[in-house]
């Protein structure tokens, strides 16, 4: 078959010529574009999820010999989530390249995290496919770069943090609380509000619930520390 203006542009920023181009396709059809003849993403997802978690795994345990295997979960966890997956797609403009239906096209679809993340999934398991493991694997270390020297940093959550500091001086886990959403439907923005029980609060707005928290945390966290 041959590839769309679309897509070819995507293999180039991939760095990869698909052999079996029918692969990327399917790669980027979500399942509303999906039809008799057409198939989706989601079993290209499956596979791909699995892919990136082994490549990581592996990469983890070359870059720090020493780490225990509860220093490793929470980086493992920080690179293969959806957020990290989405953010690596946008990178390579993959929403650019999606097969949307009416409905998904509408609602923002090709901005959309859970998307992106799924696509970037399918798009690895479609490399893998298409050429192996070897060439899926350099794929994913390519694109995910220096995100594997600084997840040390990424993976100590915030909230888990501040909860810790909470328990360590007798108080209650911390609350919080959505006090504002602004913006379309497919681009909402949250502002959170986290507390303490001695009073102590902050605020931090993300077009993440959970991310819009994680950075409520932070600012407390580093509030206190000043303090």
């Amino acid at each position: 078959m041959k590839l769309s203006a679309e897509l070819k542009a995507l293999e180039a920023r991939l760095g990869h010529k698909f052999t079996r181009p029918e692969l990327l396709l399917r790669a980027v059809t979500h399942s509303s574009m999906s039809s008799t003849t057409r198939e989706d993403n989601q079993r290209l997802e499956f596979l791909g999820d699995r892919v990136l978690g082994l490549v990581m795994s592996e990469a983890l345990l070359a870059h720090d010999r020493h780490a225990s295997e509860g220093q490793l979960a929470p980086r493992f966890n920080a690179l293969v989530r959806k957020e990290a997956c989405a953010d690596v797609a946008r990178q390579i403009d993959l929403g650019d390249a999606l097969k949307l239906g009416r409905s998904e096209m509408m609602s923002g679809g090709r901005r959309k995290q859970a998307l992106l993340g799924d696509a970037m999934e399918a798009v690895i398991a479609a490399v893998y496919k298409d050429a192996g493991f070897e060439v899926a694997r350099d794929l994913i270390l390519r694109l995910w770069g220096s995100r594997i020297d600084t997840v040390e940093a990424d993976a100590r959550d915030p909230k888990t943090s501040l909860q810790e500091w909470a328990q360590g001086r007798g108080l209650n886990p911390p609350t919080y609380e959505m006090v504002k959403r602004s913006g379309p439907d497919h681009a909402p923005v949250f502002t959170i509000a986290v507390q303490l029980g001695n009073g102590d609060s902050a605020e931090a707005t993300d077009n993440s619930k959970r991310k819009a928290e994680q950075a409520a945390a932070k600012a407390l966290l580093a509030q206190l520390e000043r303090s």
